[in-house]
C-alpha cells in the first residue's frame, strides 16, 4: 500500500525527513510546504540536498497543501519560538482530515497530565472532527526516551528508577535560535533564559516522565525541574556563533518524576559546547555524545547508544534519527484510531533494508 504524504518544512529535520520520504517504498510525496519565498516553487529532491529533481515542488501556501488530501502530514516545523502558531497549524490540519506525525512541540509526545486542558482540547477536537491521528515523537531523539527504556523494562522484576540521559557536544548544532534565544549558550550565565524560566522544562519534558510513568503503571505525584550552567573559560566559536568568555558554555538540567519524595522517571540532558567543560559531569560513551538509559532495580542496566553518521557528525545522526523515526511510523499512525496517539499506543515501527548496498 503506497502512502501520500506532504513535508511540513525543510529545515534541520525537515529536509532529511524529505530524503527519507523520497526513498521510502510506501511513500509517495505529494507535496512540500515552506515557509519562505526563497524555496516556493523549488524542487522537493533539491531542497533535500539530492542531484535530480522528483517532479514536486515546494509552495509556500497552507491551503493549497492541504487541498491535497494526502494521507499524512510529516511535521517537523520550528515550534520552540512560535509555539501558538505551531498548535494553530496542527489543528488545521487534524480539522482537514489529515494524519500527521511530528517532531515537535516535545510535549505533545505525551500531554496527558501535562498541558492544560484549553491547549490540548482544541486538538483532540480537531482530530476527532477531521478523523486524523496525531503522534509527537519529539527530538532528543524520542525513541530514546520510550521505546528503549520501556523494552528494557519489560525484563525487569522490580522497577526503582528509568532515568534517560542525552550527553552531547551542541558545538557544531547550527540553530542559533535554538542555541542561544532558548537555550542561552553564548548569553551572560546571570541572565535566565527562555529554557529555564521556572516552569518551561517541566512543559518542554514533563510528557517525557509522564509517559514513562505511565509505560510502568505508576502515578505520579509531581513533576520537579533543577539545572545548573558553566561559564567558558575563555572565548571561542561554534558553529552558530562566538561564545564570549564567562558567558553560558554548558547546560545540565533533571526533569522528575515523583513518587513522594523519589524521582522514578528521571529525564537529564548534559550538554557542552566543549568537551572539557564541566569535567565532573556524566561523560558520554563516544566522543562528542551519546544517549544512556539507566535502570535502577532488578536487574539493573546501563545502555549507551551512540549514534554516527557517515555523512556527519553524532548531532546530523541525531537528526536522521529524529527524522525517520516519524517518517516509518506513517503507516502505523494513518491506521490507528482518530486523536492524539502515543508510542504506548502504536505497534512496533521497523525501517526498510536497502535494496543495494551504499557505494
Amino acid at each position: 500500500m503506497s502512502y501520500r504524504v506532504v513535508q511540513w518544512s525543510t529545515g534541520n529535520v525537515g529536509k532529511l525527513a524529505l530524503r527519507g520520504i523520497l526513498s521510502h517504498p510506501e511513500l509517495e510525496l505529494a507535496g512540500v510546504w515552506v515557509s519562505g519565498a526563497a524555496k516556493d516553487g523549488v524542487d522537493a529532491a533539491r531542497l533535500a540536498g539530492l542531484d535530480t529533481d522528483c517532479g514536486v515542488s515546494a509552495c509556500a501556501d497552507t491551503a493549497k497543501m492541504l487541498a491535497l488530501k494526502p494521507d499524512c502530514v510529516v511535521y517537523t516545523a520550528m515550534t520552540d519560538n512560535r509555539l501558538a502558531e505551531a498548535l494553530a497549524e496542527l489543528q488545521a490540519i487534524l480539522a482537514a482530515g489529515i494524519n500527521v506525525v511530528a517532531s515537535a512541540p516535545v510535549f505533545l509526545q505525551y500531554p496527558f497530565g501535562v498541558l492544560p486542558d484549553n491547549m490540548l482540547e482544541p486538538l483532540q477536537d480537531a482530530a476527532r472532527a477531521g478523523g486524523a491521528s496525531l503522534f509527537v515523537n519529539g527530538i532528543d531523539p524520542g525513541f530514546a526516551n520510550d521505546l528503549l527504556p520501556l523494552a528494557l523494562s519489560g525484563t525487569c522484576q522490580r522497577i526503582d528508577q528509568i532515568r534517560c540521559m542525552e550527553i552531547v557536544d551542541y558545538a557544531t548544532y547550527d540553530n542559533r535560535a535554538v542555541m542561544v534565544d532558548i537555550m542561552g549558550f553564548g548569553q551572560p550565565i546571570d541572565q535566565t533564559p527562555m529554557l529555564l524560566q521556572p516552569g518551561v522544562l517541566s512543559l518542554a519534558w514533563g510528557s517525557v516522565v509522564r509517559q514513562l510513568a505511565a509505560g510502568l503503571g505508576v502515578t505520579l505525584d509531581s513533576v520537579t525541574e533543577a539545572h545548573e550552567r558553566r561559564p567558558a573559560p575563555e572565548a571561542f566559536d561554534i558553529a552558530c556563533g562566538h561564545i564570549p568568555e564567562g558567558s553560558a558554555a554548558a547546560l545540565r538540567f533533571e526533569v522528575r518524576g515523583m513518587v513522594g519524595d523519589r524521582p522514578v522517571t528521571v529525564l537529564e540532558h548534559v550538554t557542552r559546547l566543549r568537551s572539557d567543560l564541566a569535567p565532573e559531569w556524566p561523560q558520554p560513551a563516544q566522543e562528542g555524545g551519546s544517549y544512556r538509559v539507566e535502570i535502577t532495580g532488578e536487574p539493573c542496566y546501563t545502555l549507551d547508544l551512540c549514534l554516527r553518521s557517515d555523512l556527519g557528525d553524532h548531532n546530523h545522526a541525531g537528526l536522521v534519527a529524529t527524522a525517520m523515526r516519524i517518517v516509518n511510523a506513517v503507516p502505523a499512525v494513518v491506521a490507528a484510531p482518530p486523536g492524539i496517539v502515543t508510542a504506548l499506543d502504536l505497534p512496533l515501527i521497523t525501517g526498510y533494508a536497502s535494496a543495494t548496498p551504499p557505494e
